[in-house]
């Protein structure tokens, strides 16, 4: 990519950005040329990246075309005109109404070369516009807090909408219910149940734990992927809190003896739902419950933006774009395999291509992509899935997990026959994936002929980058750790975990690792041979494959996360 873009020439924003030394001349060439593949703004492209300041460019911008600049930190919703501008206009042009001024209305926009954003408002709302430019992480959440002060849905805890969608429970005859749902709906127990769904979304739990043990009852969130306790409510409430649960994902509350399923749709505003997938178990002291918060805006995240070396991206796209072949991601529970697979379909989400997936249970909903539910009680496996996909005319179809021969060999079949398939396994390593597909019973030559790429990955913490500190390490503790001479010798700043009011402990968000493994003709050759997991091994990272490991000191040497917590999420 870096030589096709060396006779790009920079002008207007690129070129002022190299101008104020926001960018090196490369790095904007790539951008420019990116941002125009991806048909999205240079701005957004560069924030999304995190190629440059995003409160730098705004300014810089703004000189560029002689408009005002503003920060938004000093606005607050409630200033903002009510209803100026269409939400839908709003979302379309990333445009947010900041106020009116006689005939004249002010548009605060991170992009000044939008001006189809400008005429568009100008000619629903009658109104003469104005750009004002602002940075550009700033407006999007701006946006959010507009349109939900906009929406009377939003409103108080107690008037959160909760939307029963999906039943997956079943009703069984058993002793008397501790708890009846007269009991379940009393208002201290909805609005406590809904304050602690609603305080997961804001703080961006991933789950929620709802642990009843003999003398204590506690609420945990995982937060970046790590657990914390939010509340101790009294133990004497614990059936109650399990009761309202079940009644609002519509499990049987009677049933208390075996694991349920099911699901809660949380409608936070007009434009802006939650998904919990819900799960109960039967422990000592009462029924354990977990809450997968889904939010379908992970799913529209975009490849640049979940971690993946520029390699490793192209490495992807590649295996997406060819017509057949097989694609596996691999890792344990939690390890953002879905969002991998999901961003791989949006990419593949056209009118002309047919996608289908078989899913346990489909976590996020698509459109334009034909989702099955697995269920087993009525015989509907991933393997009878499959069977029905190819008798439906598909291009891409995606198994949810290979968890058996029988559906191992019709994907594999599929990715034989002109399909692309991607798919999960939960395996620890690239190497590992291909011999537990050998040791399921899958021939070793059907999966050299079918598997073009593997992609093994984790987690991990980002730093805050408001409060992250440089610390000092012996060379000879970098060198144990597993970094190269070479890559000591390039002077690299060990940054370590700090806490402040914006982070969670030193740590804001999270970032992906990965392994990416294409199978190449030598490594096909070993998997026909059946070599073992550490000879595959070998011979991918002879071939310039980076192992978990050396993917995560990458992470740790461009200052993204800790050693400590690549030492968390990959060990050797």
């Amino acid at each position: 990519m870096a030589s096709n873009t060396h006779n790009v020439t920079l002008t207007g924003l690129a070129r002022r950005f190299v101008d104020d030394g926001l960018l090196d001349e490369d790095t904007a060439r790539d951008a420019f040329v990116k941002a125009s593949q991806n048909r999205i703004p240079l701005i957004t492209y560069l924030t999304q990246n995190q190629l440059a300041d995003s409160a730098k460019m705004a300014f810089s911008a703004a000189m560029e075309f002689g408009v005002s600049f503003l920060d938004l930190d000093a606005f607050m919703p409630e200033m903002l005109p009510e209803k100026a501008v269409d939400e839908k206009l709003v979302r379309k042009h990333n445009a947010l109404p900041l106020y009116r001024r006689g005939n004249r209305l002010f548009i605060a926009v991170s992009d000044p070369t939008n001006i189809q954003a400008l005429d568009e408002i100008k000619f629903n709302t009658g109104l003469s516009t104005d750009a004002i430019l602002v940075d550009d992480t700033k407006l999007k959440s701006a946006i959010d807090r507009y349109l939900e002060s906009q929406d009377t849905t939003m409103g108080d805890l107690d008037d959160a909408d909760l939307e029963d969608v999906e039943t997956e429970g079943g009703e069984q005859e058993t002793d008397d219910a501790v708890v009846t749902p007269t009991e379940a709906d009393d208002a201290p127990i909805v609005k406590y149940v809904n304050k602690m769904l609603l305080d997961a979304i804001r703080t961006g739990a991933s789950d929620i734990h709802f642990e009843p043990y003999e003398k204590v009852y506690r609420v945990r969130y995982r937060t970046d992927g790590v657990l914390k306790e939010i509340s101790r409510p009294n133990i004497k409430l614990a059936p109650k809190i399990a009761a309202r649960v079940k009644i609002m994902s519509q499990l049987d509350i009677s049933e208390r003896r075996v694991p349920q399923d099911g699901r809660i749709k949380m409608k936070l505003s007009k434009t802006k739902a939650i998904d919990f997938r819900v799960n109960t178990l039967p422990t000592l002291w009462g029924e354990k419950i977990v809450l997968r918060i889904l939010d379908p805006t992970q799913a529209q995240m975009g490849i640049d933006v979940l971690g993946y070396e520029e390699d490793q991206k192209e490495l992807y796209l590649e295996a997406l774009a060819q017509p057949q072949g097989m694609i596996l991601v691999t890792g344990p529970t939690g390890s953002g395999k879905t969002v991998s697979l999901y961003t791989g379909l949006n990419i593949l989400n056209t009118a002309e291509v047919n996608i289908s997936t078989a899913e346990d249970p489909a976590e996020i909903n698509l459109e334009g992509i034909n989702q099955v539910n697995v269920n087993n009680k009525v015989g509907l496996g991933f393997a009878e899935a499959l069977r029905a996909f190819l008798r439906q005319d598909p291009d891409v179809i995606m198994v949810g997990e290979i968890r058996d021969l029988e559906t191992a060999n019709i994907a594999i079949k599929a990715a034989q026959t002109g399909h692309l398939v991607l798919s999960t396994l939960h395996t620890n390593s690239a190497a590992e994936t291909l011999t537990r597909m050998m040791n399921m019973g899958v021939p070793a030559f059907n999966i050299a002929t079918s598997v073009s790429l593997i992609i093994a990955q984790r987690l991990g913490r980002r730093l805050c980058k408001s409060c992250k500190e440089p610390l000092d390490a012996p060379r000879e503790t970098l060198l144990k750790e597993g970094f190269t001479e070479e890559q000591i010798d390039t002077g690299f700043t060990l940054y370590q975990p700090k806490g402040c009011d914006k982070c969670n402990g030193g740590y804001k968000g999270r970032v992906g690792i990965y392994e990416v493994v294409k199978v190449t003709s030598e490594l096909a050759n070993m998997i026909m041979e059946e070599a073992s997991s550490i000879q595959i091994a070998k011979q991918a990272q002879a071939e310039g494959f980076r192992t978990l490991r050396q993917s995560a000191l990458r992470k740790v040497m461009e200052g993204v996360t800790s050693l400590e917590e690549a030492n968390r999420v990959t060990k050797d």
